[in-house]
């Protein structure tokens, strides 16, 4: 009964920030590369950020310096802080996991990701 629940999208001004969240059930998300995706409208799905087991993380080039993927593990919870948003930002933040090792230049792939969110919107005014 694995479930991947995001929340905390909403919209914002250009500079602003926000924290997403992804409450995880029937798994334990430290055990899983966690990532967070985004699609936008006539885009494709794109990594964004990903944590793995030891906490190692990647990011997409677009967000670094911008955006940090976290877990908290008490909480199962994995999170996305994303900081001075730009409207290009805008899309649906979809969080994912797979239990599968990943090589380094896969880990921001949506392919063969196990299990994935409905997403939350967030969109970014100018």
């Amino acid at each position: 009964q694995v479930q991947l629940v995001e929340s905390g999208g909403g919209s914002v001004q250009s500079g602003g920030s926000l924290r997403l969240s992804c409450a995880v059930s029937g798994l334990t998300a430290s055990s899983y590369y966690m990532g967070w995706f985004r699609q936008a409208p006539g885009k494709e799905r794109e990594g964004v950020a990903v944590i793995d087991s030891d906490g190692r993380t990647k990011y997409a080039d677009s967000v670094k310096g911008r955006f940090t993927i976290s877990q908290d593990n008490a909480k199962n919870t994995l999170y996305l802080q994303m900081n001075n948003l730009k409207p290009e930002d805008t899309a649906m933040y979809i969080c994912a996991a797979d239990f599968d090792f990943r090589s380094w230049w896969a880990w921001l792939l949506p392919g063969g990701y196990d299990y994935w969110g409905q997403g939350t919107q967030v969109t970014v005014s100018s």
